[in-house]
């Protein structure tokens, strides 16, 4: 019971510090930092999330497929895509942006591949 329990507990507290992460307000944030000089550093953020949290939840799963690694990947961007539209109508000084739905995509597939990678991978060899 443990071994099932703990991805599930793993998942869910991280969805749900994601989801704190991703409607703070934008004054909680600093004006300027050396996260600034990075190229496209909040891009990076929302790939990290993405592919962990993806990646997270194919854990979940009692059988392990590539379909079903997909189904979680469409379900995770799904969420990247209801965040994105709650930051624009209702999150102070936060805005709807399409850069980040891409990078939520593409955390979704890191986190895809990932998946059927490393998990699958072990499936098969036990």
């Amino acid at each position: 019971m443990k071994n099932k329990l703990l991805p599930i507990i793993a998942a869910t507290l991280y969805f749900l510090l994601t989801m704190y992460l991703l409607t703070l307000p934008g004054s909680q944030f600093p004006k300027i930092t050396w996260m600034d000089k990075i190229p496209l550093f909040d891009k990076w953020v929302h790939i990290g999330l993405f592919a962990v949290l993806t990646f997270l939840w194919c854990r979940v799963l009692t059988v392990y497929s590539a379909k079903k690694f997909i189904m979680v990947a469409m379900a995770c961007l799904l969420y990247g895509v209801v965040i994105e539209f709650i930051q624009g109508s209702c999150i102070p000084f936060r805005g709807f942006e399409v850069g980040d739905i891409i990078a939520d995509a593409a955390g979704c597939a890191v986190g895809f591949l990932v998946s059927k990678r490393w998990l699958l991978k072990n499936e098969r060899g036990s």
